[in-house]
């Protein structure tokens, strides 16, 4: 196995595990590589520094597991507490804060221009970042 660290087009920074050197490069011809964070294909290797383990690096890990777990935990909570209303967020934003449906805690999707909009309306709304943002539910299929 080896690890490669790797950065988008975006700038996105993270880090992958290939079986081998040939792995990555056939997964990267093909454009298999997917950022994690903006799901982008426009991945490549990023420089990379000889792993000299120190016990700074050793706390530094530590607490980046801390932080994971954490996230792991807020997307657990927003996908078991919150209605997730899809590419109709905004929306549903908009008829929740008129007094047309009930008020409650959603999650789901808004462009650029749907956010900023609410924001200008007055419509309290947040992204989530890439690390606390839960996947979509996965559709169910009728037979």
């Amino acid at each position: 196995m080896i690890r490669y660290d790797l950065k988008c087009a975006n700038g996105d920074e993270f880090e992958a595990w290939f079986g081998s050197i040939a792995d990555y490069d056939a997964q990267a011809a093909s454009g298999q590589l997917l950022c994690p964070h903006c799901g982008t294909t426009h991945v490549q290797k990023a420089p990379m520094a000889p792993a000299v383990r120190t016990s700074e690096a050793k706390e530094a890990q530590k607490e980046r597991a801390v932080a994971m777990a954490m996230a792991a935990k807020v997307r657990e909570h927003i996908k078991d507490n919150f209605d997730y209303v899809g590419d109709k967020f905004a929306a549903e934003a908009r008829k929740m804060h008129s007094g047309e449906a009930e008020e409650r805690a959603i999650y789901g999707e808004a462009t650029p221009e749907e956010a900023r909009e609410l924001m200008e309306e007055g419509i309290p709304a947040s992204p989530l970042p890439p690390e606390l943002a839960p996947n979509a539910p996965a559709k169910r299929k009728l037979n």
